[in-house]
């Protein structure tokens, strides 16, 4: 049995620990609420700007960026946190990641035609120490997780699948349903899927003005960076309820390991207490008998 000292010590630590995992998880709560308000503020514009390219596409279908080529290189978005403490978050993408690369894009990847784009610290770091090539340019953009940031990244794909570096554009991300549960999927990017007459239910005759190949052209970098932005806050609100959900079973561990080392100490405190009572009678006994 564990000294006294040893016990006390342990209640101390665990209490600490248990503050630290109260206060992260208060701290993710309030984060997790702006999260949300960003993707719900987000989403009615997100599918709007997909609803009009879908009616739009399945006419003017001569942008480069609706071009379906052979796939020979192929650019995987992995967006996982900087920050870790939120349970299986970056685990689960990462393995979704490895999965897909292994099931679609294994020949790709022996021969070095599979690139990694890692979005957050923890991505970066799990990549770049294994036998993937990678692009480090826009890995820190979630420190801040502004439109311009994403914007920025979007162009760059567009530009990079226009000049043919890449084929086909894919984004691995955790989606937000709520705190206990987020769904880890894939999303394809670019090239963007150009949608069939018939598939389009359009009750409504519009004019565009002035052409609708103009306005495709406008409409798709806008509508790819959105999806992207979108994505991206997608990420950010799961991490946050990852990282709540991780905080309070760290919390109620803690009182539960706290009630059975208080129950160790009390049992250890009065098995000294019994032995010093034992001693004393013991030592009364024999002066009694002398």
């Amino acid at each position: 049995m564990a000294s006294l000292k040893e016990v006390k010590n342990r209640i101390l630590s665990v209490n600490s620990t248990q503050q630290i995992t109260k206060a992260m998880k208060m701290v993710a709560a309030a984060k997790l609420r702006r999260a949300q308000d960003r993707v719900i503020q987000l989403r009615p514009y997100s599918d709007k700007l997909r609803t009009i390219l879908n009616n739009l596409s399945s006419s003017s279908g001569d942008s480069k960026l609706l071009v379906e080529r052979k796939i020979n290189k192929v650019l995987l978005i992995v967006i996982g946190s900087d920050k870790g403490l939120c349970g299986s978050f970056n685990s689960s993408v990462i393995k979704f990641t490895n999965q897909l690369i292994e099931n679609n894009y294994k020949n790709l990847y022996e021969n070095k035609n599979l690139t990694i784009l890692p979005i957050g610290k923890k991505m970066f770091d799990h990549y770049k120490k294994r036998n993937f090539v990678i692009l480090d340019k826009f890995w820190s953009i979630l420190k801040k997780s502004s439109y311009d940031d994403v914007a920025d990244i979007s162009e760059f794909l567009m530009n990079e699948f226009i000049l043919e570096n890449y084929d086909k554009i894919e984004i691995i991300f955790n989606e937000f349903k709520n705190v206990a549960v987020q769904n880890t999927m894939s999303s394809a990017f670019l090239p963007v899927h150009k949608v069939n007459d018939d598939d389009v239910k359009n009750d409504t005759n519009y004019i565009f003005e002035p052409n609708k190949k103009d306005i495709l052209n406008k409409l798709i970098p806008k509508a790819l960076t959105a999806n992207l932005f979108k994505t991206v806050l997608e990420s950010n609100a799961s991490e946050q309820g990852a990282r709540m959900t991780a905080m309070s079973q760290a919390t109620d561990n803690a009182t539960e390991l706290l009630k059975e080392l208080k129950l160790s100490y009390n049992r250890s405190r009065q098995a000294a207490i019994t032995k010093e009572i034992l001693e004393i009678v013991g030592g009364a006994e024999a002066l009694n008998a002398n």
